[in-house]
């Protein structure tokens, strides 16, 4: 028995040392907690019906309760004080863009995203469906999200949209979404306030180190992205020295200006606003979209490399396997499905 149990039995043998009992094993406790241990062990020292061992055995249990109720209440103060001093009170706003569209894994993909996103402070989620209308799925997966977010959609035209069997690098993605949250961003900001923009797509693995990186950027802030481009790792070349971008090591299409992964920047929201005809461009030749937007924002000289000179990964294009669902399918013929009223 632990010797806070110890004091609750002892307790039930000197009437005077009850109140003390309790005070010494509830703090840090909620009262009501406390007042209904307190009835719950008045009721068994008086019952003439429970044997005594019974209640020893019953009263014990509760000052172990008593104890994981406190430490549980530290650990949460813990928690929430590590939060805050892990970010700056002078944080930048950062404004994660994330393109979205219906498909199996859709609610899974978010859903990793969300539980990365609760732990950064000043975080704005805008989530814009690939639709012609605001899904329930979205809808209902956002409001339960817990995040500060908005939810937008607009539909990628036709000729750009990419058929069953097309390969992803066929046709531009996104663009439409990004650029509807881009719209939405000029017309609700102004340069007064201090936020950063990034563009998270929902098929990538974020560590929280890379927000605390974005909190440094005055202009745009560059670092390596991992399990892209054919390479383990795909980053731009840092000087030590000079703390100047020197280069990049990627090996697809390395003639870009820009050869960066989506993942591998994030832009000031003052240049994002002041550069208001800056757009992404159905036009633009495969892998160019990154360097196409910042050839219309920055120049190379701008590019603030962060993650230690370049030298960290803390983002990774993990791409979600397609779930293959060939009884699924053989059920929909049925006109029959195994998910009725149950969201995926």
């Amino acid at each position: 028995m632990t010797d806070s149990a110890f004091l609750i039995v002892g307790a039930t043998q000197k009437k005077n040392g009850m109140w003390a009992a309790l005070r010494a094993c509830s703090r840090g406790v909620p009262f009501f907690v406390v007042i209904g241990i307190f009835m719950f062990f008045t009721l068994l020292i008086y019952s003439d019906r429970l044997k005594w061992d019974s209640a020893e055995e019953k009263l014990e249990q509760l000052a172990n309760t008593v104890i994981e109720q406190g430490q549980s209440i530290d650990n949460l103060q813990r928690t929430l004080t590590d939060r805050i001093n892990t970010f700056s009170h002078n944080s930048p706003t950062i404004f994660a863009i994330t393109p979205t569209f219906t498909r199996p894994v859709q609610k899974a993909e978010l859903t990793r995203l969300a539980q990365t996103f609760l732990h950064i402070p000043n975080f704005y989620w805008i989530v814009i469906e690939d639709s012609i209308s605001k899904t329930e799925l979205v809808k209902n997966f956002l409001t339960e999200s817990g995040l500060v977010y908005k939810h937008l959609n607009v539909v990628t035209p036709s000729d750009f949209k990419l058929r069953k069997n097309d390969p992803n690098w066929k046709k531009p993605r996104g663009v439409a979404q990004r650029n509807e949250a881009l719209k939405w961003l000029r017309q609700n900001f102004n340069s007064t306030h201090n936020g950063v923009v990034y563009f998270a797509d929902d098929d990538n693995t974020y560590s929280l180190k890379l927000f605390k990186e974005m909190a440094k950027i005055k202009v745009v802030g560059v670092w390596p992205v991992g399990l892209v481009g054919g390479l383990m790792v795909e980053r731009p070349i840092c000087d030590p020295a000079t703390m100047k971008v020197t280069g990049f090591n990627a090996a697809w299409k390395s003639e870009r200006k820009f050869p960066l992964d989506m993942a591998g920047f994030a832009i000031s929201l003052r240049v994002v606003l002041e550069k208001k005809d800056a757009w992404f461009s159905f036009e633009s030749k495969n892998g160019y979209q990154e360097t196409d937007i910042l050839e219309q924002m920055v120049t190379r000289d701008q590019l603030e490399p962060l993650a230690d000179c370049c030298t960290k990964v803390y983002v990774w294009h993990t791409r979600t396997e397609p779930p293959t669902l060939t009884d699924e399918n053989r059920l929909n013929k049925k006109g029959k499905k195994s998910n009725v009223n149950i969201e995926v």
